[in-house]
């Protein structure tokens, strides 16, 4: 969620740090700032909406140093305003933190009767002037620091800057925050997202929970030194030196990331065989296919789950592990029985989704092997299952995940057929290229969806429906259309309307239904009960199939011949791009929707 990015060294600060702000956008935020030392002063500026905000009010001003440290803020507590943004800074400490303070209102009531004063409805503040009461009476930052560490609850990660000097100070729990190193230049760096230090760095350094880092450009053979919380030295550390490549990303000729990311599927498909077939990948998916689990649990947030739904079915179509699907933020507070010789499978786009993190350690601690399904190598779910199936999307600009659901829910067929040793690379291949190739022809009749949205989009009420496989693409149609049109929607099982959600049926309600072979007597009946209600009914279903196109007042046919396990992601590109019309037509910030993070990393 929030974005922090921190320099120091002997060249401009500022320029690294708004680079690497500017590449950690796309998670979403409402304000951003920076802090820098000069003159053995520290500077603030900050500024509410875009990140171009900012950028405009340091045009005018010019500002430059060699230490800084940069924020750009998703709110948790407090308005969306200049006083609430980061950093917090006073006379003598600037920090930055991502991340919630679970125990913030007593503290606060605590500084507040030792004469601490607060500026802002922020919790990160409360760190700052705890932090700075400590520091009066021990003078000793580093230390400070970490008594100021112990005594905070919740997931946090924190950059705290001095004006006494150009040392930086790191450190986390349970939320995302990594260290570099420039070895030539001796320049060191923090951020959130390893991602922002691409280009900057040359090694990078994986820092382990309640783990402070102190950054020191001038000694150049330890520029960072870890430190457990007694003070001690600390080893708990990974290393990456692997040269990671900037991907140059841009819309190309689209209008949005969003509608690029949906239209770059059909390449990414065909992609996604060619690396799992190659020699190197072959051997982990025989890895997989040794291993036997009598129970999955499988945990995820939003679209991941959705994904995770339909891998489910895979799951239990291909093996006979039994699986259960969970809310990845309910999971762990269920007390689930947790047996070590069971599987906790975990997916997420970022790897750094904080409900998601805490299930694996759950399962983790309960001696259960994990695996992720995970777009982002070396992120923290990366680092910390024992077997990771990479979904290879490339980076995702749009906050409304679409290419990454398509991935995740193929890599997903993969590993269920690995498991079952069902995998025939020719069948595999075949499939996928099939698939491939028929969404090339849906996205070629992106014109029609378009012209039905246009038909609907001032309805305020959608109820997507599916049944069997097709259940999960109506949750995730729904949740596609209300994170970027703003309308409300909802996904049910079809059958279930007629328990409650029938009642909301009348000529102002869409019905998008999703009616394909599989189940479809059943599922068709379902629709004729919209219908007799008078409700308006957008069928997703068979191309050619008359029965459907006249009980509908909106038909989008598509071509299943040859598909099985695959048809619900061609299913589900319709109400992508059916969501991407509507909120077009609406007006809306398609790629950075209001309220939402592209990487939620507090619980």
């Amino acid at each position: 969620m929030c974005g922090i990015v921190g320099c120091s060294g002997t060249s401009d600060a500022i320029h690294p740090v708004m680079e690497g702000l500017a590449r950690l956008e796309y998670r979403g935020y409402d304000s951003a700032g920076i802090s820098y030392r000069k003159d053995d002063k520290i500077l603030n500026h900050k500024k509410e909406g875009k990140l171009q905000n900012l950028k405009d009010l340091l045009e005018d001003i010019k500002p430059a140093s060699t230490t800084a440290i940069g924020h750009t803020r998703w709110a948790t507590h407090g308005k969306v305003n200049d006083t609430n943004a980061h950093p917090h800074s006073n006379d003598k400490l600037s920090i930055v933190h991502n991340g919630i303070i679970e125990n913030a209102n007593a503290l606060r009531e605590f500084l507040k009767s030792e004469g601490m004063e607060f500026l802002s409805e922020t919790d990160s503040e409360v760190f700052l002037n705890l932090l700075t009461l400590n520091f009066n009476k021990t003078k000793d930052l580093k230390q400070s620091i970490i008594e100021t560490f112990k005594k905070i609850e919740g997931n946090s990660a924190f950059l705290i800057l001095n004006k006494e000097n150009h040392l930086l100070y790191s450190i986390k729990r349970s939320a995302p925050l990594v260290c570099g190193v420039n070895e030539k230049t001796s320049d060191v760096f923090v951020s959130s997202d390893p991602y922002a230090l691409v280009g900057f760095t040359s090694k990078i350094y994986f820092p382990e929970d309640e783990v402070l880092c102190e950054l020191d450009f001038t000694k150049a053979n330890e520029l960072v030194q870890f430190y457990e919380l007694d003070g001690s030295t600390s080893k708990r550390f990974k290393i990456q030196e692997k040269e990671v490549k900037l991907d140059v990303v841009s819309k190309g000729k689209f209008e949005h990331f969003m509608l690029k990311e949906i239209h770059e599927q059909p390449e990414l498909i065909k992609k996604l065989t060619k690396i799992y077939f190659s020699e190197s990948n072959k051997e982990q998916l025989a890895r997989i296919g040794k291993e036997s689990f009598p129970y999955v649990h499988l945990a995820a947030c939003g679209t991941a789950l959705h994904a995770g739904l339909i891998i489910k079915n895979y799951l239990e179509k291909y093996t006979q592990m039994r699986v259960h699907s969970d809310f990845a933020s309910e999971f762990r507070y269920k007390s689930p029985k947790l047996n070590s010789d069971e599987l906790g499978l975990f997916i997420s786009q970022s790897g750094e989704t904080a409900d998601t993190l805490a299930c694996q350690e759950l399962c983790a601690e309960n001696k259960l092997k994990n695996y992720s399904i995970v777009n982002t190598e070396g992120s923290t779910l990366y680092r910390n299952c024992d077997e990771n199936l990479l979904i290879h999307a490339g980076i995702e600009i749009g906050v409304a995940s679409t290419k990454a659901f398509t991935q995740q829910v193929l890599v997903g067929n993969l590993l269920a057929k690995a498991f079952a040793n069902k995998l025939s690379e020719k069948e595999v291949i075949g499939e996928f290229e099939l698939l491939s190739d028929k969404i090339k022809n849906l996205l070629a009749q992106e014109e029609k969806i378009k012209n039905i949205a246009r038909e609907i989009y001032q309805h305020q009420g959608f109820i997507f429906t599916g049944r069997g496989i097709q259940f999960p693409i109506a949750l995730e149609g729904a949740l596609k259309l209300k994170e970027i049109a703003y309308v409300h929607a909802e996904g049910y099982a079809a059958g279930e309307l007629k328990h409650g959600p029938i009642s909301l049926i009348d000529e102002n309600m869409v019905n998008i239904a999703i009616i394909t072979p599989d189940l479809y007597d059943k599922t068709l009946s379902n629709a004729e009960e919209v219908k007799a209600r008078q409700g308006i009914l957008l069928v997703v279903g068979e191309e050619g199939n008359k029965e459907l196109e006249e009980m509908s007042d909106f038909f989008i046919g598509l071509d299943f011949e040859g598909l099985d396990d695959t048809v619900p992601v061609l299913t589900n590109i319709v109400l992508q791009l059916l969501s991407y019309h509507i909120a077009k037509l609406k007006g809306t910030d398609i790629d950075k929707p209001r309220n939402l993070a592209k990487s939620v990393t507090v619980e």
